[in-house]
């Protein structure tokens, strides 16, 4: 899962770099306003990947074939419909965020052209999300390290070879993700039949005529989708103010936002981990197995945390360089380095809470968290305007400190109250920890 996950940053890392080496830093802020815009609305959508995944979970420790591929088409059904609504709404979306920004007008016209590009690919990364989710919750993580690798690699061989051999700039990047989204979808579906042989069960299509079979993958994708929308706007409001701060200041925290991003993916994969084991443990209702999970999980996330913040502490300088070679735009990004070394050790908690109410499908408590959380900053976001693209970063880290805090909390009530596996549905735990 981490492997899987390492692929997906290293095309935004990929792209800024390569964006990073021609001559203007507004080629840069460019690709990150119309990346950043579309990755908003995609990780708002992230619901597909998360919901997904803890039914899947559930249905594989029950045995459950049936239930299996119900999951898999819903969420395709559902993955499909949305993406088509949402291409739709995507432009006057993206034209109401450039109105904020106001750039000038090259700014405006290499943004639109990579956005108008991007958003093409909309169904695909929807698609995809979907199919890895239910892989993983499949307790199968080869294939979506597959899917993701084959994937990025047509991403970042296109993407250079369009931007700096064939000269098409912001477009050509989006291009290149396009052919390498839609790549990874007709991958994806190539390997469906691979999990649905360990479990036989039936493709009950009438259960889609029925509003009780939708409910409850319904609930939780709605509250998922609030969490997600949520977040989604953090990272939204810390893009926009920066880029009224000017183009070196939004191209700078892109560089950092990158360093997150890796630091993020790779810590998703304990994250996921949970997502599916205990999703697994929770379905054979075996508390036991539960807590070990957890327990393993959350000790090596914590050591790879603080290994994030000492190589980003002491090699900082020099991620920042091989990002970039304008002078300018490095001055801008080093003074950030602390706030880069400090992330993983804030955000890494976040990331395993998530996946723990994920696997148990108790996204209503993930949405009351995260908007809690929000509702606290924003006001210190307004407050610490004057301290400019300081306030932002501190109003950042703050946020994602509440995040897990109050989410931990959570967890700790339910664990008082034995609610993780319900007492009613708990049996004698004669298998131990081997199970694993």
């Amino acid at each position: 899962m981490i492997l899987s996950n390492l692929s997906v940053p290293l095309v935004s890392l990929v792209d800024t770099m390569v964006m990073g080496r021609l001559p203007e830093a507004q080629n840069l802020a460019a690709v990150t306003v119309g990346s950043t815009t579309y990755l908003f609305i995609v990780g708002c959508l992230g619901f597909f990947r998360m919901g997904t995944i803890g039914f899947t979970a559930q249905a594989v420790g029950r045995k459950d074939g049936t239930a299996l591929r119900q999951v898999l088409i819903q969420s395709l059904l559902l993955a499909t419909g949305i993406a088509a609504i949402v291409i739709v709404l995507a432009s006057p979306f993206y034209q109401l965020t450039l109105y904020w920004i106001q750039p000038n007008q090259q700014f405006h016209e290499s943004a639109q052209q990579f956005f108008n590009w991007r958003v093409l690919g909309l169904p695909a990364a929807l698609i995809n999300n979907t199919l890895v989710g239910w892989y993983l919750g499949s307790q199968n993580a080869r294939i979506p390290l597959l899917i993701l690798i084959i994937t990025n690699i047509i991403n970042m061989v296109l993407s250079v070879w369009f931007v700096l051999y064939l000269g098409k700039g912001v477009t050509g990047a989006a291009q290149a993700a396009l052919i390498a989204e839609w790549s990874g979808c007709i991958i994806g579906f190539c390997f469906i039949s691979t999990p649905l042989k360990k479990y036989t069960g039936q493709w009950l299509f009438t259960y889609l005529k029925n509003w009780h079979s939708w409910k409850p993958l319904l609930s939780v994708n709605r509250d998922i989708f609030i969490r997600s929308l949520t977040l989604q706007c953090v990272f939204f409001l810390l893009m926009i103010e920066g880029a009224k701060l000017g183009e070196n200041t939004v191209a700078a925290n892109t560089l950092i936002i990158n360093g997150l991003t890796i630091t993020a993916y790779i810590l998703d994969g304990f994250a996921y981990a949970i997502e599916a084991l205990c999703g697994k443990a929770i379905g054979r209702q075996n508390k036991i197995l539960f807590h070990k999970i957890l327990m393993v999980s959350c000790g090596w996330a914590l050591i790879a945390s603080l290994l994030f913040a000492a190589c980003f502490f002491e090699l900082g300088v020099y991620f920042i360089n091989m990002q970039t070679t304008i002078l300018e735009l490095r001055e801008h990004a080093y003074p950030l380095i602390p706030y880069l070394a400090v992330l993983p050790l804030i955000t890494v908690w976040s990331y395993l809470l998530d996946g723990l109410f994920i696997s148990a499908t108790r996204a209503k408590e993930m949405r009351n968290s995260m908007l809690l959380a929000f509702i606290i900053c924003l006001p210190l976001g307004f407050l610490l305007q004057s301290f400019a693209n300081t306030g932002l970063w501190i109003t950042f880290l703050t946020f994602m400190a509440l995040r897990s805090i109050i989410l931990g909390y959570t967890a700790w009530k339910i664990e008082q109250r034995n609610q993780w596996i319900e007492p009613n549905q708990q049996r004698t735990e004669q298998k131990t920890i081997q199970e694993m």
